[in-house]
């Protein structure tokens, strides 16, 4: 298997030049997107990371910048760019879950989902870093606390995102809390 690595510099652009080059990729300029793809990869290569794992993360970041390509004529600026590609991606992990059928598990209040999670042995040697105890959540409290703790998202946007009600939202945001404090042992 073929690995490319891209070195990904900071976003130091300003709004005029990323605004310029949406208008210039939008009109068909590859360069312009591909600095569009270098300005924002990372972050959402980050948040697909966090919302379906490691294992989907580079598919999912090729996935969206594909659907970004294709809907980029749609970008009316009345939000920051980086804005509306973000909410494109949280959409396109949406639907990468759904396609996989995956929400059947954010329902599953199975009780001994906390008795399946793995608790680190007490050595000071072992470190758990935040992003692999995220990792190990089940998929749908994973979303949800990706969506609301790291992303931002109240209980009534994540509930109109996933099609559920605010209640499954916050019921898998506590089971999250709950299975990461176990996990961290932080209990």
């Amino acid at each position: 298997m073929n690995t490319a690595i891209v070195t990904l510099k900071p976003d130091t652009s300003s709004a005029a030049e990323v605004n310029s080059d949406v208008a210039l990729a939008a009109a068909g300029d590859t360069s312009a997107f591909e600095r569009i793809y270098r300005s924002h990869a990372a972050k959402v290569h980050s948040l697909a990371r966090r919302m379906l794992g490691p294992g989907e993360a580079d598919e999912v970041t090729q996935d969206v910048f594909v659907r970004t390509w294709q809907k980029l004529h749609t970008f009316r600026g009345d939000a920051a760019f980086s804005t509306w590609l973000h909410r494109l991606a949280v959409n396109v992990v949406i639907e990468r879950r759904r396609t996989y059928a995956v929400q059947r598990d954010r329902i599953d209040d199975d009780p001994s989902a906390l008795d399946r999670i793995a608790v680190p042995p007490a050595r000071a040697d072992l470190t758990l870093t935040f992003d692999h105890a995220i990792e190990q959540l089940p998929a749908g409290a994973r979303e949800i606390f990706v969506l609301h703790d790291v992303e931002g998202y109240k209980h009534r946007e994540i509930a109109s995102l996933l099609d559920i009600t605010s209640g499954t939202s916050k019921r898998q945001l506590h089971r999250a809390r709950m299975l990461l404090r176990r996990q961290l042992g932080a209990v």
